[in-house]
């Protein structure tokens, strides 16, 4: 049986050309970075052009990417790094909820019905105290894409630190801190085809925050431990493919999924698309389908060789129903009847095709076992 991978917003597969590179990293340049032998030099060479590569991709100097150990760390960087109240927002992934719940001083800010944040109810809840606002670039869920640019300006006058947690934004849309504005700006590179267990925090040039590890004075000081170079090499290409290739493959994905949107629409009565009227990264699309639920929906379109998602990977096997599409006023039932699509490279015209049969006569199939939904 074939199988179709739809569920790139949680990981995607390293590419050939990641593969390729990583490979010597790990087998001829395997020096520790830091050592002063010619081992060492060569290791820190290849860190130092990764280091150039991923910063090109956001648009960001070398020397401000501090390289961790993926998208999680480089958000709880960002928010321990600073002393003072924070201000984040209802709909974050867990790496940046359950970090600020550690805090002792947090306003959360709620968004409205398509999943957007209002930037006046983010300056409403600024205080003298306040040292950090902290709001995602583009949604896992939904794939809505926040008003990053009004709300820095917002934070700018109020003299507030801002960071963006941008994992799900390279290789979906266009990224250039330096004209959004922020001050820190988290990434990963197993969102974009490179490996797992390696991300980096922007730091812009002046942003004063604390280490959130102590140790040797690795990456200028500001996160200690030997550097995971054959990580950062393979971050470095995944970086490279997106600035040359990135914004034409979003494109195509993007003509994709309004397809497998119209065609599910058209074809599944009772179906509805979640976040729909914001701006949305081009590959994502979260659905609801009235009279299911989303498990049995998700296995059965697994069986069929259908590989989808309720929502956040770092969520799956929780019991209770997605922070997110509560926090956008689903009710408990809605937000268990969701499901979310979210394509990449691998996918397909036919394979979208197939996807929608597979989700009409699944849906079909699962309603005639709940005559509720009549």
């Amino acid at each position: 049986m074939k199988r179709f991978y739809f569920d790139h917003n949680a990981t995607t597969p390293v590419s050939p050309e990641v593969f390729q590179a990583m490979a010597p990293m790990m087998t001829e340049v395997f020096g520790n970075a830091s050592s002063i032998h010619d081992f060492g030099q060569r290791a820190r060479q290849a860190l130092d052009e990764a280091r150039r590569r991923v910063a090109a991709m956001i648009g960001a100097k070398p020397e401000e990417i501090v390289f961790t150990s993926g998208g999680t760390e480089a958000d709880n960087m960002a928010l321990f790094g600073v002393s003072g109240h924070v201000i984040t927002t209802t709909v974050e992934h867990p790496a940046v909820l359950h970090a600020a719940a550690q805090l002792p001083e947090v306003t959360m800010v709620p968004v409205d019905g398509r999943g957007v944040v209002d930037p006046r109810a983010v300056r409403k809840a600024i205080r003298p105290d306040t040292r950090l606002i902290s709001v995602m670039h583009a949604n896992n869920e939904l794939g809505v894409i926040q008003p990053v640019e009004e709300i820095v300006k917002i934070a700018r006058e109020a003299g507030v630190l801002f960071h963006s947690d941008g994992v799900q934004g390279p290789g979906k849309l266009p990224v250039n801190v330096k004209e959004l504005g922020v001050n820190l700006y988290s990434i990963s590179a197993h969102k974009i085809y490179g490996p797992k267990g390696i991300g980096a925090l922007y730091v812009r040039k002046g942003t004063a925050i604390r280490p959130l590890l102590f140790g040797g004075p690795h990456e200028r000081k500001a996160r200690a431990g030997t550097e995971n170079v054959a990580g950062a090499v393979g971050f470095g290409r995944a970086a490279e493919w997106v600035i040359e290739r990135g914004a034409a493959e979003a494109t195509r994905q993007g003509a994709l999924r309004d397809v497998l949107e119209q065609g599910i629409l058209e074809h599944v009565p009772g179906a509805h698309v979640n976040g729909a009227g914001a701006a949305r990264v081009a590959n994502t699309s979260n659905m609801r389908f009235d009279g299911i639920d989303s498990e049995p929906l998700l296995i059965a379109l697994d069986l069929k060789g259908f590989a989808v998602s309720s929502g956040s990977a770092c969520s799956s096997g929780a019991t209770e129903p997605s922070h997110v599409l509560a926090a956008i006023g689903l009710t408990r039932e809605q937000s268990r009847s969701s499901v979310r699509f979210s394509l990449g490279r691998s996918n397909t015209e036919e394979q979208i095709g197939a996807l929608i049969d597979a989700v009409a006569e699944v849906v079909a199939r699962l309603r005639k076992l709940a005559p509720a939904y009549a």
